[in-house]
């Protein structure tokens, strides 16, 4: 049974003690595959390390998190790009809006979501978004972009029947689906069934979003069996089936 992990922070300093031990446990569980987002500037250096560690089994994306935009936005773009470029990556991300935390910079957000989404298109790229308390925001900003030539995932979806609907509508997007399917009161494993089979990938945004039996606990991309053992659950399917639709779903959509 083979797994793909399409969003991992592998290179968080939560693995500074353990990261060999902790990406040899992934692999033994199945996870021959692991996709890194990069957050900004500061995750470059870390990130590229691992992958050049790791070349068959880790991966890197490049763009700026909505988390780490602020007034320096521009500057922050700017070295992003020349990495992006010169590099070797299979997505532009992790990006997009968050609201959660602080909308003091939401047009630079914005600006930051049109940049990327730029790049992605010139590079033939897809994209990582991260939407958080911010459906209405991106959505508004997809119906100004979207077109055949950009496609992508929302990272860590958590929306329901009617985001489901609009995210299908936009065309060639998939929906990453995390630790939080695990939780009782997500409502998530009731919705994932309604999620079109070839729209499906598995993901852990490890070191956060501990499944259960690990709610609490720092997360790593070996716990992706629970994640897709509930998902296989919700839909009543086995978790083999589960590992060869998303590792298949994965494999189409960043072109490994």
């Amino acid at each position: 049974m083979l797994l793909t992990d399409t969003h991992t922070h592998l290179y968080s300093e939560s693995f500074e003690e353990d990261r060999h031990d902790m990406v040899k446990r992934a692999i033994d569980a199945g996870v021959q595959t692991m996709l890194l987002p990069n957050i900004d500037v500061s995750s470059i250096g870390p990130l590229t390390s691992l992958v050049n560690e790791w070349p068959e089994n880790i991966f890197g994306m490049m763009g700026l998190h909505p988390c780490s935009v602020g007034a320096d936005v521009d500057k922050q773009l700017s070295i992003i790009k020349t990495e992006l470029y010169s590099g070797d990556y299979l997505a532009v991300g992790e990006m997009g809006v968050d609201l959660y935390w602080d909308q003091t910079y939401l047009e630079e957000q914005k600006h930051a979501f049109r940049t990327q989404v730029a790049w992605a298109k010139e590079l033939d790229l897809p994209v990582v978004l991260h939407v958080r308390d911010a459906f209405e925001e991106v959505f508004a900003l997809m119906d100004e972009l979207n077109d055949d030539r950009l496609r992508g995932v929302f990272h860590c979806f958590t929306g329901g029947e009617s985001e489901i609907k609009r995210i299908c509508d936009f065309g060639g997007f998939y929906f990453g689906i995390g630790g939080v399917i695990t939780y009782k009161k997500s409502g998530l494993s009731e919705i994932a069934p309604l999620i079109p089979e070839k729209l499906l990938l598995l993901e852990t945004d490890s070191p956060y979003l501990p499944p259960t039996p690990h709610r609490g606990k720092r997360n790593e991309s070996s716990y992706l069996t629970f994640i897709a053992q509930r998902l296989a659950d919700s839909r009543e399917v086995s978790i083999e089936h589960i590992a060869e639709v998303t590792t298949a779903n994965a494999r189409e959509l960043f072109r490994i």
